[in-house]
């Protein structure tokens, strides 16, 4: 399964480095884009090497999150509409670099890679305290309810780590117009998270009394 499991992380990773690339370089119409070189550069390397720590420590959770299939149709229009908003927000970044709309400084670019960076550690101590963790909402055999670490601060800290990654990408590449279409994840996200609830209250025996004890989802005292 190791070979398997490998070759199919590795034409996965390929795939989206590609699609990103070609989302981004050819609206621009020019490879003198090093926004956008910095953004595939924090984006897929911390990405590759993640998946190699996962290969070798958790084969079984690269697996789940590699060939999950989602079986609801609420969150398969989520997944769609996620889909067609990174298509957007891409699209119009590199069009927003090649006709100059709304250019932002550079310094705002290198701050949104800092913030992309540490929300990416995040993501990497969200992974590292559940090993539940899939693409698909679901309970899994076996599966109890975690309340330490970042989930004893937000009921969903992966949420909270993709929430800033997401916005902090349109910001990595300098465009605003396409920050303003990242912010359409906001709805997307709670849409989600409420199914997500729904299913683990109904499923995930003391998932009732943890809402109870860890009263924000995804932002401590906002959200």
């Amino acid at each position: 399964m190791g070979a398997k499991l490998f070759g199919q992380a590795l034409l996965k990773f390929g795939c989206g480095l590609v699609l990103v690339a070609a989302l981004l370089f050819l609206p621009a119409w020019t490879l003198d884009y090093w926004q956008a070189w910095l953004l595939l550069g924090i984006l897929f390397i911390p990405m590759f090497l993640a998946g190699l720590v996962l290969m070798a420590k958790k084969p079984e959770l690269l697996r789940k999150r590699l060939q999950a299939r989602e079986e609801e149709m609420e969150q398969k229009l989520v997944i769609a509409l996620s889909g067609l908003m990174f298509l957007a927000a891409f699209v119009l970044a590199g069009l927003d670099h090649r006709f100059g709309w709304f250019p932002l400084p550079a310094w705002v670019s290198w701050t949104a890679a800092a913030l992309f960076l540490l929300a990416y550690a995040l993501y990497a101590e969200v992974l590292r305290e559940n090993s539940y963790l899939s693409r698909t909402i679901e309970v899994q055999e076996g599966q109890k309810v975690i309340d330490t670490g970042l989930y004893g601060v937000v009921r969903h800290p992966m949420y909270m780590s993709t929430l800033l990654l997401f916005l902090s990408m349109p910001l990595v590449l300098g465009s605003l117009i396409s920050f303003a279409v990242m912010l359409v994840y906001l709805p997307i996200i709670g849409l989600r998270m409420r199914n997500e609830e729904q299913v683990l209250e109904q499923g995930l025996e003391g998932y009732r009394d943890y809402k109870k004890k860890v009263r924000y989802k995804v932002i401590p005292y906002i959200w």
